[in-house]
């Protein structure tokens, strides 16, 4: 739910070049990702409640919050999930042009959503069995690079490379790697499904963080030593990359990768968002229609449908754009959990907390301090990026005021809530 591998980093040393994408990619977790996983840590070992984050903001701060909450991680999910399928398709055409042509890219996009949603139907169970195959299987090419790119060394400084048309720079470049080590929040939707998640949560978090970051710094070095240019890389260069390192086989492997890692990511997300209607379904704040679960599986099937369309609608946005408008979007969410937990520490301070944030109080507030001041870029670059005819910042602006605008209307057409359906365990706020 956090990477699909090494794949969607290109940019990243196109825009910083290659010292500064190594430091980009290892100060990153140390300033975003690792206190965002000490937060969840805490968070999911003390709550672990379907529904995750938005179960935390509810409890802490009460309905409203949780509603906004929840309703800017559906609409950033959006956005987050049209980039897997849009890097599907961009492997899949360096192996079949073709499929560049018209609008056969859009629609191998919309097969992908239909058959994660298929899988997503039968249960976590396949779904993560399914995601553990894909990560060894996409992980065994970058392996290779960093196993023969030491054989070339300074070899490719003269490489001649298909030219490049990507105009990321050092800020988009930040971004994008923002982009690669978020997500940490969305295992925690799917909690009552985890065994024992109060001692797996904490101990997944930290050392996902620490797989992540290596799986991204080491193909990076790697080719950093065979002299190849920085101006090189864009979105889906690792294939091209590949070839010059290993020969074509080695290319067609770093290809199917990039399918798998765009599928893999896709049908793991599925499973977390999905369980957020479900969650506010089970609390009361949407129709009971969002909590029906398969007879068999338990999985929330009209969430997942419902969701899939939404996602489906943006197919086709460039890969920097949704980057931005996702990160823009999740750091509201993020920042809400941030406050959640420093509220929680507050006003539940005999709240079982199997795993916590060292520090007392004033740790709980200085974890959040790096993440949302990062988060200050993707709002810098939101405001160049056009939606529609009008910035980024702007876009991201309205959909977050129709959160607002939501909750009222929800309130106004059911004032006392719609039904629960009684199945979620968390304490109403």
């Amino acid at each position: 739910m956090v990477s699909g591998g090494t794949y969607g980093t290109e940019d990243i040393v196109h825009g910083a070049g290659y010292g500064r994408a190594i430091l980009i990619l290892l100060l990153t977790p140390l300033l975003w990702s690792l206190p965002t996983a000490f937060m969840i840590g805490e968070l999911s070992s003390a709550l672990p409640f379907e529904g995750g984050y938005y179960a935390w903001v509810r409890r802490a701060m009460g309905k409203f919050w949780g509603f906004q909450e929840a309703w800017l991680s559906l609409v950033a999910s959006i956005f987050d999930m049209a980039i897997y399928p849009t890097l599907f398709v961009a492997y899949l055409t360096l192996m079949f042009p073709w499929f560049a042509e018209g609008h056969r890219g859009v629609m191998v996009g919309l097969a992908v959503v239909v058959v994660c949603v298929v899988l997503n139907v039968p249960g976590v169970r396949v779904v993560s069995t399914t995601s553990l195959a894909l990560f060894f299987a996409l992980s065994a090419p970058f392996a290779l690079i960093v196993a023969l790119a030491p054989f070339k060394f300074g070899a490719l400084a003269n490489a001649v490379t298909t030219p490049t048309s990507s105009t990321v720079d050092i800020i988009g470049g930040l971004l994008i790697a923002m982009w690669n080590y978020m997500g940490w929040d969305n295992a925690s939707t799917i909690a009552t499904e985890v065994e024992r998640p109060q001692r797996t949560y904490p101990r997944a978090m930290l050392a996902a963080v620490a797989i992540v970051s290596m799986s991204y710094v080491l193909p990076v070095a790697a080719m950093w030593l065979t002299g190849l240019r920085a101006s090189a890389w864009e979105t889906g260069s690792w294939a091209e990359i590949a070839s010059l390192v290993g020969g074509p086989l080695l290319r067609a492997a770093l290809v199917l990768g990039g399918m798998m890692s765009g599928f893999g990511m896709f049908n793991a997300l599925v499973m977390s968002y999905s369980r957020l209607p479900l969650a506010m379904a089970q609390d009361g704040m949407l129709p009971r229609a969002f909590g029906k679960l398969h007879p068999r599986t338990r999985a929330p099937w009209v969430a997942i449908v419902v969701c899939a369309i939404g996602w489906a609608l943006c197919l086709g946005l460039g890969f920097e754009r949704l980057v931005t408008l996702d990160i823009l979007l999740y750091g509201g969410s993020l920042s809400l959990e941030f406050i959640a937990l420093v509220a929680l520490r507050i006003r539940e301070p005999e709240l079982r907390r199997p795993f916590r944030v060292p520090g007392g109080t004033l740790g709980a507030v200085a974890v959040g301090i790096a993440p949302v001041l990062l988060l200050g870029f993707s709002i810098m670059r939101s405001q160049h990026e056009q939606v529609l005819g009008m910035s980024s910042f702007t876009f991201g602006m309205i959909l977050i005021g129709a959160g607002v605008l939501a909750y009222a209307l929800n309130v106004a057409v059911k004032p006392a809530g719609w039904t629960a359906t009684g199945e979620n365990p968390q304490s109403a706020a």
